[in-house]
């Protein structure tokens, strides 16, 4: 029997082991690729389900049942004693609601005297007809004993009635709209009274208990303050500490000490910073609650760490060889960082504050503690007057017992998703646009 070297039989053997070796790598990274495609379609599917929950329940929002009526301003109704030259009051107290009453009434052909059917007519129109009406009258009081067409807001039920929000087979008892009310509101549809128009209350109206009447107006201007306090703030503070840590300040442990605490900032839950303001700019300073101009300030100690580090990191990104060629052509070092190196790391540094302004958009935790959960009607002239926000809005509407106020919340979410989609494509398109490769 002829024996077999060793070293003959390893070498037979190394090529199998290499083989199964390959294998069970290829076969790793084919598992690795699957986990990894599984991951992001989960990921995909539930983006998908929310924005399709979200859409969903909120599109109708952007549209609002109107009744089209003849209303007959009579002067028997709005200034009986014709006191209105010397009493200006007198508009502002008139019974608005009968006019809508009577004007609806006549549309459906029922008798004024027939106080059963009269009675349950009400709920039918909203009760902010009488501000509508008021305001008509008070911004031109020759309307008095005219008659002209107005779109009155139908009642949050029949609006979402009339949306197929309700299950109208479902027996009377059950639900908030009676049978007659659905007769009256087939009629009107049938002749053309009552349709949808495009709801510009949503972005006009400020808060309201009704939520046909309910809008998002003083929540955009108080987070558009909020966001240029931020821009006028953040921005300069944000880059100018970024240039003094990279370019000018010695590297030694108060300046570690510091960078760690940025990068620990940048971690900090954002009610935190609420907690801050509410002690800082509120009890200590004695700042108005509710106002923008606090909430900026808050929002704006919440993004200057993420400015701080995109700025550091964008100025970091230029190469030495541009600040030695500066420096060797004579330029001071003031002179090399701001008309050399600042230029360069300008697109970095936008799209850090971008994203910054978009993290900053959608706080609500903060808001919250520094009053901006108020109920505001009015619009704030300034940034001092009483104000809330889109996420604020948001979350009081989500806290709201109606049905319509579920319609009004996704609707909202809808825009403040929109707005934030706009801030991040804006970022993305600017710094591929100017970004340059080294």
């Amino acid at each position: 029997m002829t024996d077999i070297p060793l070293d003959t039989m390893v070498r037979a053997a190394a090529p199998a082991r290499r083989d199964i070796g390959l294998k069970a790598r290829y076969a790793a990274e084919r598992r690795f690729r699957i986990y990894g495609v599984l991951a992001i379609s989960v990921g995909l599917a539930f983006l998908a389900i929310m924005l399709i929950t979200i859409v969903s329940k909120g599109y109708t929002a952007f549209w609002q049942t109107t009744v089209t009526l003849p209303i007959n301003f009579d002067e028997k109704i709005i200034d009986p004693s014709n006191k209105r030259a010397t009493d200006p009051d007198v508009l502002i107290k008139a019974n608005y609601p009968k006019l809508a009453d009577k004007a609806l009434m006549a549309k459906l052909g029922i008798d004024p005297s027939n106080k059963p059917m009269a009675l349950k007519l009400k709920g039918f129109l909203s009760e902010g007809a009488r501000v509508q009406l008021r305001d008509i009258v008070v911004a031109d009081p020759s309307v008095i004993g005219t008659t002209r067409n107005v779109d009155i807001l139908a009642a949050a039920n029949l609006d979402s009635a009339f949306k197929g929000q309700i299950d109208l087979n479902v027996e009377e008892a059950r639900r908030k709209v009676s049978d007659q009310q659905i007769a009256w509101m087939n009629q009107l549809k049938a002749d053309g009274t009552m349709a949808e128009h495009f709801n510009k209350g949503l972005f006009t109206y400020g808060a309201s208990s009704r939520p046909e009447t309910s809008g998002m107006g003083v929540a955009i201007i108080g987070s558009f303050y909020m966001m240029v306090i931020v821009l006028l703030l953040a921005l300069p503070i944000g880059v100018a500490a970024s240039i003094y840590l990279e370019e000018f300040a010695k590297k030694n442990r108060f300046t570690d000490l510091i960078e760690v605490n940025i990068n620990n900032l940048a971690a900090v839950p954002s009610i935190v910073f609420g907690l801050l303001g509410l002690a800082v700019f509120i009890n200590f300073l004695g700042m108005p609650r509710s106002a923008a101009f606090v909430g900026g300030l808050v929002l704006t100690l919440m993004t200057l760490p993420t400015i701080i580090i995109a700025t550091r990191a964008a100025l970091a990104a230029v190469p030495p060889s541009i600040r030695s060629a500066a420096l060797g052509l004579g330029a001071s070092k003031m002179q090399m960082v701001f008309q050399h190196i600042l230029p360069l790391a300008a697109p970095g540094i936008l799209t850090g504050t971008i994203i910054g302004l978009a993290r900053a958009l959608g706080e609500t935790a903060p808001l919250l503690l520094i009053g901006m959960v108020a109920f505001v009607a009015d619009y704030p002239k300034t940034p001092f007057d009483p104000a809330t926000a889109l996420p604020v809005q948001i979350y009081m509407w989500a806290n709201e017992a109606e049905r319509a106020f579920v319609e009004r919340m996704s609707g909202a979410i809808i825009i403040l998703l929109v707005f934030l989609m706009a801030m991040n494509i804006t970022a993305i398109v600017l710094r591929r646009r100017f970004e340059r490769r080294w």
